[in-house]
């Protein structure tokens, strides 16, 4: 079934309009930090239960803030990666109730376009 619009060039059909399901509430943050492995990474697990990952060569920074991250506004969620003397570093941040496998698919790709040198 197609709805006819009041300005020509606009149709959409009635499946188009029907609501999505979508995934919510934090999940399993196992899915995130099973990505990492000790050979390649430190891990440490401070007084707030907060997790902090960290590459051997220190670029590479995985904070995860169950409660919350001190001093912001619900960050759950922090990825950095150091830059170089030629390029700059980026950080990304995903807030307390962001599916843990958005923030695993994130850490996916960013692991994913590392390599050893």
């Amino acid at each position: 079934m197609t709805i006819a619009s009041a300005s020509p060039g606009l149709t959409t059909t009635v499946e188009a309009l029907r609501l999505r399901e979508w995934q919510l509430g934090p999940g399993q943050p196992t899915l995130v930090m099973d990505q990492f492995t000790a050979d390649d990474f430190n891990l440490v697990v401070d007084d707030r239960a907060d997790v902090h990952i960290s590459s051997k060569d220190g670029r590479f920074y995985l904070g995860w803030f169950p409660q919350g991250r001190s001093g912001t506004d619900g960050e759950g969620w922090k990825i950095a990666v150091t830059g170089t003397a030629r390029t700059r570093g980026y950080q990304i941040s995903f807030d307390v109730e962001t599916p843990a496998d958005i923030v695993a698919a994130a850490v996916a790709r960013v692991l994913g376009t590392s390599r050893r040198v």
